[in-house]
């Protein structure tokens, strides 16, 4: 009898475990063989294709059909290039196309290289007679960035609903902000930028647009939007409320996503989300005025937070207006929330790997969301998987 209990409760406890998600992630794009996927972008020809961004410099479109087995074309190939001193975070790292790449062909990468250490925003357009290949002869570099360690690069790239471009860099890398960068207005480490690509200022190869909160005040750069950041890795600007939502990589304590505000100051590493950061002994200038995050998890449900878009598809209208965005450790996944009017956020868990039915081997190492042509959405895997987000 004790046994027949003890197996009754085992059901029951394993039960409520798997219909606590709210969702399932199914592998996709199966018949393929990718290596370090970190971005995914669909195309914007409106066909379903979808641009997939290997860390190691090389970008392929794939098919709308998702169990197609017909070759994905390369459409840029930057691999002999010297990105990568460390593979963890360096390389190719970020794409976004140019609202009207339909008439200008215009794209826009950002990755890392060596000798000295950098990062670089280029622009490049695709063949008039090809446009599912880039011309690399038209690389213009619009922007390059010191780094001083290998880590902490960012790299995504968003265009907002005002048409310009924002861009969400790390602090610089190594552990405990060594440098200072996060808070130096003069320096692009640590910081979200908003530049716009349609024109120049004097010696630049963009313009800075002149609403930038820090144009023209003496030892900051014009181009900073927001500062205090870590290690930005996934943003989404919802153009239905305005909303420009950010995940910020942590280190000891706390993983934080937050809204974007021009001239706001997220904290690091005077903070650490919504903590005082023990390994910082002095305090924070006076005055200071730093952004609460919108939503926070600590250990164990993760250690290296990965965003996340903002979901508006069809088959789960529970999340509609939610921003997704998972744990690259654990692969659990989140859907935080926004009340515009009572300017109330909230957030829940809705998967939680290693629980999805009998698949105890489930691995599941987040590194990428992105919204697919049908506006549902694809997460992409750093060990080399495409998943879909469908029904438990």
């Amino acid at each position: 009898m004790k046994k027949h209990l003890i197996s009754i409760l085992s059901f029951l406890f394993a039960f409520s475990i798997q219909a606590a998600n709210e969702v399932a992630f199914s592998p996709v794009y199966t018949n393929y063989k990718f290596t370090l996927p970190v971005a995914g972008v669909t195309h914007p020809d409106g066909s379903g294709r979808i641009f997939l961004v290997e860390q190691g410099g090389v970008i392929r479109i794939l098919p709308a059909d998702r169990s197609s087995s017909e070759e994905a074309p390369v459409f840029l190939d930057i691999s002999g290039r010297d990105m990568i001193a460390h593979t963890f975070e360096e390389g190719l790292l970020g794409l976004v196309f140019h609202p009207d790449f339909k008439n200008n062909r215009k794209f826009y990468i950002y990755y890392t290289h060596q000798h000295p250490k950098r990062t670089i925003l280029s622009e490049l357009t695709v063949f008039e007679q090809n446009l599912d290949r880039a011309n690399l002869s038209s690389e213009r570099k619009l922007l390059e960035i010191p780094q001083p360690y290998w880590n902490h690069n960012s790299g995504n790239l968003v265009f907002g609903p005002d048409g310009m471009l924002y861009i969400a860099v790390g602090d610089g890398g190594k552990r405990d902000d060594v440098r200072r960068l996060a808070q130096n207005p003069f320096l692009l480490n640590g910081k979200v930028l908003r530049i716009d690509v349609n024109n120049r200022s004097q010696g630049l190869g963009y313009a800075i647009p002149e609403d930038n909160p820090f144009v023209g005040k003496e030892g900051m750069r014009g181009e900073i939007w927001a500062m205090g950041l870590r290690n930005p890795w996934g943003i989404d600007y919802d153009r239905k409320t305005g909303i420009f939502w950010l995940a910020d990589v942590g280190q000891d304590l706390r993983e934080e996503v937050n809204h974007i505000k021009k001239g706001a100051n997220y904290g690091w590493s005077f903070r650490e989300a919504d903590q005082k950061f023990p390994k910082r002994e002095d305090a924070a200038p006076k005055g200071s005025d730093f952004e609460e995050p919108v939503a926070v998890y600590g250990r164990p449900e993760g250690v290296s937070i990965t965003g996340g878009v903002v979901y508006y598809g069809k088959k789960h209208s529970k999340l509609k207006g939610h921003f997704l965005y998972g744990d690259w450790g654990t692969g659990h996944v989140w859907a935080a929330s926004h009340d515009v009017k009572k300017n109330k956020s909230a957030d829940r868990m809705i998967f939680r790997n290693n629980e999805q039915g009998s698949r105890k081997d489930f691995v599941f190492k987040p590194s990428a969301f992105l919204s697919a042509g049908d506006g549902e959405v694809l997460c992409l895997s750093w060990n080399g998987g495409i998943f879909e987000m469908t029904s438990p």
